[in-house]
């Protein structure tokens, strides 16, 4: 995250910082969701991360997706859009962060899966029924990704 870190470095922690991110719901054809834990707090969550300057969100996305999970985005669509107060975040770290996540459903993708050590500990495939223990903010997407599939 080259512009949330050099910002960050210059406002500190409690700053709480706009940051527009690019995530992705990855789905296969059974109605499941691949998703990945975090490192830093052990929960689960789907894919993605901040915008870099000038980049577009769909460069992002598949930016985002080639370093956490080295795949190519063959198929994606916009679902939805979520930010507002209850998204809010505070970071392990102590960073303060107001994201506005723009989601997408990932539907076809190809690539060996690896995972970027520094962020992810694991990824699984959960349908509506089996979901892990989520981040707070993923809890309402998800929801709302699995009402549009049934």
């Amino acid at each position: 995250m080259g512009y949330i870190n050099d910002l960050r470095k210059k406002v500190g922690s409690s700053y709480t910082l706009i940051m527009p991110c690019a995530c992705a719901i990855i789905t296969n054809d059974k109605g499941e969701v691949l998703l990945q834990q975090r490192v830093d707090n052990h929960l689960w969550g789907y894919h993605g991360g901040a915008i870099e300057v000038d980049e577009s969100v769909e460069e992002a996305l598949r930016r985002e997706l080639k370093e956490e999970l080295n795949i190519e985005i063959d198929e994606m669509h916009l679902f939805k859009i979520y930010s507002g107060k209850e998204y809010h975040h505070v970071y392990p770290n102590g960073d303060h962060v107001s994201p506005i996540d723009i989601l997408y459903v990932v539907t076809k993708f190809h690539g060996d899966i690896k995972l970027q050590k520094e962020e992810v500990l694991d990824i699984a495939w959960y349908s509506k029924d089996n979901l892990p223990e989520l981040s707070p903010n993923y809890k309402t997407p998800l929801k709302d990704f699995f009402e549009s599939i049934k």
